[in-house]
């Protein structure tokens, strides 16, 4: 597991004690709902009574626990204890009032949803300081030419800037996702055993839910479905996923043969304890490798939806490790991705010294549609690009100091419809940037 005090605002939140806290906010809510709509026979200063004393210990909570093997019931024996310890022998003790009318689902699910909406916001958080930094760096970066890589196989000239600018909007894309899932998870059920209310009158499940800041289910059974919190869990292994996928293209760029840009490497770092040389992209690579805890307890998630009937507690063994670790695991990889990001060092002559490796090969579709604008039919222009670029590609991989692609295209007659004016307008890197305002101009509108 992830240690949980690395980030310790989304540590507490899956703390034992939180929960407990907040299972006692639900349970004293209840109390002060049942007193307000008096018809159990709580008073009110029971219900304020309940309110000033009602404790929990997750300490005292798991001895009870050893005896009990029912997590719930150790809970409200520890409440007990602490609401009724000043009560005298033979008066009546204002405990009695606490779970009234509610089944243990009641109060894990409702808290548990309580938990996720407050860890969500974290997330949100995270993405949001991420898209920014990102989309802060794109508009610096936005001129500085790089080559574009499909396959990774050089293709033709971009800029740096437009890669941090498809990071930001895939972030800002997993913004969404996560304000979605928030949105299905913020929901709350106290209806009994079954969900029938049979016990318990819909009016305490509506005032512990306002309460809360949830939003009652409108037909839960014991339990609240799980493919809310399947939605959650995929929304999270996404968000992971688009993670990976910037870390790998950091771990490609800090590549020795590539060497574009490399995470940050601090005074006093030690890179191997064999090669002294060594600058590895450890950061990018324990990102990458987390990605993969986050995305498999989706599927555990996905596995959850499924019970018998009403509720079996399949489910909740899974959850309780699967959700802590995947959002633990992903703020902790936030906070990576924004050290690594913000201060990502990024090397414009190496990018300019890579975009010129191929000879000239990058031109290739901008000559092809010279010849098709000459006049040559698509076909036949193909066959005088290709031919001329192979060479190229041969000498390149054989390490031959042979002519570049634009030396081939002039001295082959077949494009000499070619004239040196257009070859040198083909052959600026620039000119595959003429249109790229739009892009840029669309992200100076992107807001997290």
């Amino acid at each position: 597991m992830i240690d949980r005090y690395t980030r310790p605002a989304m540590g507490k939140i899956w703390d034992f004690q939180n929960k407990f806290d907040i299972w006692r906010e639900i349970e004293v809510l209840a109390c002060e709902a049942q007193a307000e709509l008096g018809q159990c026979g709580i008073t009110a200063e029971e219900a304020k009574w309940i309110r000033n004393h009602a404790a929990a210990d997750a300490g005292r909570i798991a001895e009870i626990e050893q005896v009990t093997n029912h997590d719930v019931i150790a809970f409200t024996t520890n409440m007990a204890e602490n609401i009724d310890a000043e009560i005298p022998e033979g008066q009546e003790k204002p405990s009695r009032w606490v779970h009234y009318g509610m089944t243990s689902s009641d109060l894990g699910d409702t808290a548990l949803s309580y938990q996720i909406v407050q860890a969500a916001d974290i997330i949100i958080a995270d993405v949001c300081q991420l898209g920014e930094t990102c989309k802060r760096r794109a508009l610096e970066m936005r001129d500085v030419l790089c080559v574009g890589r499909t396959h990774g196989i050089h293709a033709e000239p971009m800029t740096f800037g437009m890669k941090f600018g498809s990071w930001a909007w895939a972030l800002h894309r997993c913004k969404v996702r996560m304000q979605q899932a928030r949105e299905v998870c913020a929901v709350g059920a106290i209806s009994g055993a079954v969900g029938t209310y049979s016990s318990i009158d819909p009016f305490v499940e509506r005032y512990v839910c306002e309460k809360l800041g949830l939003t009652p289910d409108p037909l839960s059974t014991q339990v609240l479905a799980r493919d809310r919190h399947a939605q959650m869990a995929t929304a999270l292994a996404t968000t992971a996923s688009t993670l990976e996928s910037i870390a790998m293209q950091v771990r490609l760029l800090q590549q020795s043969d590539v060497i574009e840009a490399e995470e940050p490497f601090t005074r006093g770092q030690k890179g191997s304890s064999a090669m002294p040389h060594k600058r590895n992209p450890i950061t990018a690579e324990r990102v990458c490798g987390l990605s993969r805890v986050v995305k498999a307890n989706a599927q555990v998630a996905l596995d959850d939806v499924a019970l018998w009937y009403e509720r079996d507690i399949s489910h909740s063994s899974a959850e309780r490790v699967a959700l802590a670790d995947s959002f633990i695991a992903l703020d902790y990889m936030f906070g990576k991705m924004q050290w690594m990001l913000d201060g990502l060092q990024t090397y414009p002559a190496k990018m300019e010294h890579n975009l010129w490796r191929t000879r000239g090969l990058i031109f290739s579709s901008k000559v092809l549609l010279a010849l098709v604008n000459a006049g040559l039919t698509r076909e036949d222009a193909y066959v005088i690009v290709q031919r001329n670029a192979m060479r190229v590609w041969d000498d390149i991989q054989n390490a031959v100091a042979g002519p570049s692609f634009r030396e081939n295209i002039e001295a082959d007659p077949d494009a000499s419809v070619l004239t040196p004016e257009q070859l040198d307008a083909i052959f600026d890197p620039k000119a595959f940037l003429t249109r790229i305002d739009p892009i840029f101009e669309r992200l100076e509108t992107l807001e997290f």
